[in-house]
């Protein structure tokens, strides 16, 4: 896109391995005032540009690299590493550090899912650093940015802050973009008696994160108070457990969920035929028995607490990260201080954080999941369809038949997509704005739906002829950040959309209203909408009623 700074290669190459990593694991289921200093050690000037990118932040000096208009930070340490008797542990402080710390490349990944047919371990367990992206020119005389905190997705199993490229945020929308890794799989969400009420450590390592830019924004020009939490999928998940969250008042100011809400599920077969039904989040006591299950597996069977952990904190990573124990322990618990209820059952009682939202979905999310299984499974037939309605829906799935025949679609495949899509997402995320707009009806509360049909296809996705992917699952990504690999670049239509998606996400961020002078109104979001439709093209950013284009109607009637 020619009005960003060219992506950096190396975001391009990690994230092309990692995104296919990604796509796989969804089959099998983010001291002082600003201490920059110049070449000539000068004052800071208004409008200015810094010539050498160090900043002093409360652990250390660090340098950056410069890119022309936007400097970046890498791998800034902002817990101490979750290793040895830190494993399975709230994070801890990270260390001070002499010197000028390099802060040009980015720190290892979190352990991630393993690839199948892959051997070895992909990521590190030292691995709670984060990544700042900031204009190179300073902000005027007495003002400081809004800061944006991206929690990546990835099936609380994969993903890292440095695979998004975050300049076109922090230029075009004026901001400061904090991209954050945390633990995934069994280090982040392990659970055991032993731990007792242990938090999720990868959300504790969110909040972590988020004191971190409590503390150091504004040494990087950005101003605290004006923290936005973003996230997509597992990263929209992890927002609006913090919306629940006790110990996450006060670190954030507004909050953006993208394809994932409080109320997201998915009903047996979603993944594939055979596969279980999909809460987000797990009872306490549900994880800590999966936990004495995998204890006594890796023979760590005791009467004593203390040899238990001990013994569990001996095993090597290798021996952690398997395909097996990564997904037993992917799913969040709740039951504990840090998320004391099940978000979804927070949200309907009222119990979360009255901030500035923005929630939406994208048209057609389950064509990327259902894409990625239908080579092993095919849905060829209206019986293939409807054997999978019925292992999805039981005694209703004649009803859903009825409402989403496979004779009204252009294949069977796209009749089960969007049945899905409409159950899994898109309903449950208007009805989680619905739930926010009657306990809180003056908070401001914006919805939208991603509805490019010609979207670039994310480089790794299988071709089928009979599955055009559309608006899949993460395919709004490119067009809020660089080097998410696609398998085309945007056209000219769809850079124009770009340009308008980051505007209302950095407007929002910076004021709690995404509308910005010379873009299409963005209608506030009540009970019963409407949401801002995002699509390229002349009068195609509008307002539009989804909660009847996607029947939520029908499916608040449907059990489960």
């Amino acid at each position: 896109m020619s009005w960003i700074p060219p992506p950096r290669p190396r975001r391009r190459g990690s994230l092309r391995a990692h995104s296919l990593r990604l796509l796989r694991v969804a089959v099998l289921f983010a001291v002082a005032a600003v201490s920059v200093t110049t070449a000539a050690a000068e004052p800071p000037r208004a409008g200015g540009s810094r010539t050498e990118a160090v900043v002093r932040t409360d652990h250390g000096l660090v340098r950056g690299a410069a890119h022309g208009s936007y400097i970046t930070f890498d791998g800034i340490p902002y817990a101490a590493p979750p290793t040895g008797r830190l494993r399975w542990r709230a994070p801890a402080p990270a260390p001070a550090w002499r010197g000028v710390r390099d802060a040009t490349a980015p720190a290892p990944r979190c352990v991630q899912m393993p690839m199948p047919g892959t051997d070895g371990v992909s990521g590190s367990e030292d691995c709670l650093y984060l990544n700042v992206t900031a204009p190179s020119a300073r902000p005027p005389a007495g003002e400081r940015r809004p800061v944006l905190v991206w929690l990546h997705g990835g099936a609380f199993l994969g993903g890292s802050g440095d695979d998004y490229g975050a300049e076109q945020l922090a230029v075009r929308g004026d901001s400061l973009v904090v991209t954050v890794n945390y633990r995934l799989g069994v280090f982040g969400y392990f659970g055991h008696p032993a731990l007792g009420s242990a938090p999720p450590f990868g959300l504790a390592d969110q909040q972590a994160a988020l004191r971190w830019v409590r503390a150091n924004a504004e040494r990087f020009g950005g101003d605290p108070d004006a923290v936005t939490l973003f996230g997509e999928s597992a990263g929209a998940l992890s927002v609006c457990a913090h919306l629940t969250s006790p110990g996450a008042a006060g670190l954030f100011r507004r909050a953006v969920l993208q394809s994932g809400s409080c109320l997201m599920s998915f009903p047996p077969g979603a993944l594939g035929p055979g596969t279980p039904a999909y809460e987000p989040f797990a009872a306490e006591r549900d994880v800590q028995d999966s936990g004495e299950l995998a204890a006594r597996q890796l023979g760590c069977a005791a009467d004593d607490d203390a040899r238990v952990l001990a013994c569990l904190r001996g095993q090597s990573t290798e021996r952690l990260a398997t395909a097996q124990l990564m997904q037993s322990f992917n799913r969040p618990a709740f039951g504990n201080p840090l998320l004391p209820a099940a978000p979804g059952r927070a949200l309907a009682s009222g119990r979360f954080h009255r901030v500035p939202l923005v929630q939406g979905t994208n048209h057609d999310e389950m064509r990327m999941f259902v894409g990625q299984s239908l080579a092993a499974y095919p849905i060829r037939t209206e019986e293939d369809y409807r054997a999978r309605l019925d292992d999805a829906f039981g005694p209703a799935a004649a009803d859903v038949a009825a409402r989403y025949p496979a004779a009204g679609y252009p294949t069977p495949a796209l009749a089960w997509s969007a049945a899905l899509t409409d159950r899994s997402l898109a309903c449950t995320t208007l009805e989680a704005g619905r739930e926010i707009a009657t306990k809180a009806p003056r908070l401001p509360l914006y919805g939208y739906e991603f509805d490019d049909p010609g979207a670039p296809v994310l480089t790794g996705l299988p071709a089928h002829p009979d599955l055009p992917y559309g608006s899949a699952h993460g395919f709004e990504l490119p067009y809020l950040f660089s080097s998410v690999p696609t398998e085309r670049s945007l056209t000219d239509a769809q850079r124009v959309l770009s340009d308008r998606m980051i505007g209302y996400w950095s407007s929002f961020a910076r004021t709690g209203n995404p509308n910005t002078p010379g873009a299409p109104r963005w209608p506030a979001l009540g009970t019963t909408g409407p949401v801002l439709s995002l699509a390229p093209g002349p009068g195609a950013i509008r307002p539009g009623d989804t909660y009847e284009a996607h029947h939520c109607a029908f499916w608040n009637g449907v059990p489960g």
